[in-house]
């Protein structure tokens, strides 16, 4: 499917501020490039998601973007250009990211994971962390009722809200998150999409990677479609869900279970 893009960037949907753009980001391990000329833009109050099949690059991409990985390209953060990306001054200005492995402290409590996510903030002197943290046990009851748990002891499902937990306790104006669906039950899976609604809601813009591209564009307000590490298509997520060509790729046969999943 090498269709050029739906729409020009220039109607991206939403009327927010920019809050993240990304131009001609490329990413390379050794001689292979990975991810290349990718250009991308994510605005206040919105929720961009970007679909692809496995090995497209997505995953690579919300990397480079937090400095996880060298890129090539420029990188503009809530105001600021960041020629070489890098995670701490970022999760300081306000990029959360949820990565596909979640990586959770499992010997250590619900409770002292969040706290961890704060940590930032813990140093910065913001003593606000605590209105978060009823903020993040009103968004996920079940992380309250079992807060003194051990985290390793917690199903896919609240491992997942864990993570989405602990990123929002650094306040972050902008949340990344890696497949957040993976190896989640289709209820689940369910349950974390309507969480994403109500975090817009309050505020929280998102970029969503997800292979589950049924559920991601029901919820996205725009999406990319990033194949062979390029972009090759983009548009409002609705108009994408329509496209006989999406249809065809990822939202056919194939993946009546991705239908069962989203409904």
């Amino acid at each position: 499917m090498n269709a050029t893009a739906t729409q020009s960037t220039a109607h991206h949907q939403g009327s927010g501020e920019r809050l993240l753009n990304i131009s001609d980001l490329h990413v390379s391990y050794g001689m292979v490039e990975a991810v290349t000329g990718v250009d991308l833009q994510v605005r206040e109050g919105q929720i961009v998601t970007v679909i692809g099949p496995n090995g497209a690059g997505k995953t690579t991409l919300l990397s480079a973007i937090i400095g996880m990985l060298k890129s090539k390209g420029e990188v503009h953060f809530d105001g600021h250009f960041y020629k070489v990306p890098d995670v701490e001054n970022l999760v300081g200005k306000g990029l959360g990211l949820v990565p596909e492995k979640r990586e959770l402290f499992t010997s250590m409590s619900i409770e002292d994971n969040l706290l961890l996510g704060a940590f930032q903030r813990f140093r910065r002197g913001d003593r606000g962390y605590e209105t978060t943290l009823a903020e993040v046990y009103s968004l996920f009851p079940r992380l309250w009722e079992r807060r003194k748990q051990m985290s390793g002891t917690l199903s896919g499902g609240e491992r997942q809200m864990l993570a989405i937990g602990r990123a929002l306790m650094g306040k972050p104006r902008l949340l990344m998150l890696d497949e957040p669906s993976l190896g989640l039950a289709p209820l689940i899976t369910r349950e974390i999409f309507r969480i994403f609604a109500d975090l817009r809601r309050q505020g929280v813009s998102i970029l969503l990677v997800e292979q589950n591209a049924r559920a991601a564009l029901k919820v996205a307000d725009y999406a990319y479609v990033l194949e062979g590490g390029k972009v090759a298509m983009q548009g409002k997520a609705a108009d994408l869900a329509n496209d006989p060509r999406v249809i065809e790729a990822y939202l056919g046969l194939a993946s009546k279970h991705q239908e069962l999943l989203s409904s």
